[in-house]
């Protein structure tokens, strides 16, 4: 009894595993998703002129009366970078936010509404990917689960696990579509997007590798559900050979 009961031991440990790292592809793809933090950097900016009794570094101060005149202006624009000022942003699949200059809080914008038109439909389509990848890990949590609480049937346990494994296979395959197509569109944002928006320097946020992390997740939880049914179906094959063989041994020298 005891050697009969470490397989079944082993399949459950491997379908739990398989489901635990399942259910955290979920959790990491649903927070990257929804947040905005995909990309971050910096924007460089011309200090603003002052207004009343206003102070500090974030802001432009004359002190003749016709300091806001366009000599002024000029220059602003040709002292260099002391008049600049760098603002930090962040964006997402949805939108995009930058702090405000002497304001507290954020200024936030459509993404969608940023990128170049020419490349709209691409970052449509990356959301799309993105929604069906939630589904199918979603689809695959549930089969998953299904499958541990499931005792009746082998047979019926298989065919449930090559199910999940199918479908966990399909959600990984949409979300590295998806996180490459919002990689392609980001960066043409930055080249082609509005002048008040493009960053002076970016880098991926950490939205951006829970994304990558999920999907590593999910790959990896593939291939245990596929290693899985794939000893099943050799246990069973090696159990019919030895079934197989005694059947032989007892018809050639029968008691």
């Amino acid at each position: 009894k005891m050697p009969a009961s470490i397989p079944e031991a082993d399949s459950r440990h491997r379908a739990s595993a398989a489901f635990s790292l399942s259910f955290l592809s979920l959790v990491f793809s649903i927070t990257a998703f929804s947040s905005s933090y995909w990309c971050e950097g910096t924007r460089k900016v011309a200090k603003p002129f002052c207004k009343g009794d206003t102070k500090g570094d974030l802001c432009i101060r004359f002190n003749s009366p016709e300091g806001n005149n366009s000599q002024a202006v000029q220059y602003i624009w040709e002292t260099g970078d002391d008049k600049f000022v760098e603002k930090k942003f962040h964006a997402g699949i949805w939108y995009s936010c930058e702090e405000m200059i002497n304001e507290d809080g954020e200024k936030c914008r459509s993404f969608i509404s940023l990128t170049p038109a020419s490349d709209r439909g691409v970052l449509w389509l990356s959301i799309v990917a993105e929604l069906l990848y939630v589904v199918l890990l979603l689809t695959g949590n549930i089969l998953m689960s299904v499958e541990i609480c499931y005792y009746s049937s082998v047979i019926d346990g298989l065919k449930i696990n090559a199910f999940s494994a199918v479908v966990t296979v399909l959600a990984g395959l949409l979300g590295m579509v998806a996180h490459m197509m919002y990689t392609t569109v980001f960066q043409m944002t930055v080249n082609l997007g509005p002048e008040d928006w493009r960053p002076h320097t970016w880098d991926y946020g950490w939205s951006y590798g829970l994304a990558w992390t999920s999907f590593a997740c999910c790959m990896a939880a593939a291939v245990t559900t596929i290693n899985k049914y794939t000893k099943t179906i050799l246990e069973f094959k090696h159990k019919r050979k030895k079934l197989e063989r005694s059947f032989r041994i007892q018809y050639k020298f029968p008691d």
